[in-house]
């Protein structure tokens, strides 16, 4: 769910590292493995696969990292009041335009590699596709519709709580009737998982069979990424809109629940990866 991951901001996306300097000054190693864990690269071809990384890696420290930092700190400026849903989505759609920038670099990089993939990556990559989805299914769509619910509650809360401090009962309340009222299932998401994947698989398998430029091939990787987050079918792209608005809507009606406290357990937190991005920025 790319869209909405990037409509609910930050806020909840950066939790997932404990450590944004540390996780960031390992991201070509790990970005190494789990691209190799996923495509199978062979001897011939990780120096470049390395290489490319490294590059983008190196552009993005210098150019973008700054530019994160300035987001944060307009996040932490916002939370300190009540929000607005125009707010927040007004923020995502600033974040959206620096990860457009981020994957136009990384197309660029990533072009040679992909069109020195042979039969035997593009296996790989179905067969790895294949045993996540069963993962993927597996946690999202066992049990009955409440039990379903109940999954997302958790990962939802947990979510905030990392952020606010723990929700009190009536937010925790006022979450769970966000989500059973989100026009996302589990069904809908395994749909869009299976299309985003077909859709890349098939590009990887044109663009490495087919003799294309670098230009060629960056062109239809760009062309992948588009489609992700604008489905050309119009009733999925009315879903992906109508996630988007409800998760702005939803961290807005949430944040102004929150307590002076909560509020200033945000900022601190805010502010903390701000001096991060401060520390990486530096020569």
């Amino acid at each position: 769910m790319i869209r909405f991951g990037l409509a609910v901001l930050a806020l909840v996306l950066l939790p997932a590292c404990s450590a944004i300097k540390l996780g960031y000054q390992q991201l070509p190693t790990l970005s190494y493995w789990w691209l190799d864990s996923t495509v199978s690269f062979s001897n011939a071809q990780t120096p470049a696969a390395k290489e490319a990384i490294d590059k983008l890696y190196q552009w993005h420290r210098r150019e973008e990292l700054a530019g994160y930092g300035e987001v944060l700190q307009r996040i932490g400026q916002l939370s300190t009041g009540p929000l607005q849903a125009e707010q927040v989505c007004s923020v995502a759609t600033d974040v959206q335009a620096r990860l457009d920038v981020l994957m136009r670099q990384a197309v660029v990089q990533a072009a040679p590699v992909v069109l020195a993939l042979g039969p035997r990556q593009l296996s790989h990559i179905a067969r790895q596709w294949e045993s996540k989805n069963e993962d993927w299914e597996k946690e999202w769509l066992q049990g009955d519709a409440q039990a379903r619910l109940d999954r997302r509650l958790d990962k939802a809360v947990n979510r905030f709580n990392s952020f606010y401090g723990d929700l009190n009962p009536a937010q925790i309340s006022m979450v769970r009737a966000q989500l059973a009222q989100s026009p996302w299932t589990a069904e809908w998401g395994r749909r869009d998982r299976q299309r985003r994947q077909q859709d890349l698989l098939s590009t990887l398998q044109r663009v490495a069979q087919s003799g294309m430029t670098p230009a060629q091939a960056e062109a239809q990787l760009w062309g992948v990424w588009q489609r992700w987050l604008t489905p050309t079918d119009a009733a999925q792209r009315a879903v992906f809109q109508s996630l988007s608005q409800r998760a702005c809507e939803n961290l807005a009606q949430l944040h102004n629940t929150t307590t002076p406290e909560q509020r200033v357990r945000v900022a601190r937190r805010l502010r903390a990866y701000e001096r991060d991005i401060q520390d990486l920025t530096r020569p």
